[in-house]
């Protein structure tokens, strides 16, 4: 059964994604996003990917993936988190 009570994903309301992209991106180059968070990880094989976590609607985030292809920065992953409502609490 599905529970209609939780918030569903619309075009114009916020959500928080987290974007995954290999390298270490430095946070210079991100900054006109306000509220971005950006912590690098190693993978499986000890590279650095870097993770994004931000809130977008969904137009946001699709100038947002477009701007990391115009650099030529491939996706590795790109992860719904839940609405953008609490975006003050702590990141899964």
């Amino acid at each position: 059964m599905i529970d209609m009570n939780i918030t569903q994903l619309t075009l114009d309301l916020p959500a928080r994604y987290q974007i995954k992209v290999p390298g270490a991106i430095e946070t210079e180059r991100l900054d006109f996003i306000q509220g971005m968070k950006i912590t690098v990880d190693l993978d499986q094989n000890e590279m650095p990917v870097s993770i994004l976590m931000g809130i977008f609607d969904q137009s946001a985030l699709q100038g947002f993936l477009r701007y990391l292809y115009s650099m030529g920065i491939p996706l590795l992953a790109v992860l719904y988190l839940g609405s953008g409502e609490h975006d003050n609490e702590s990141n899964p």
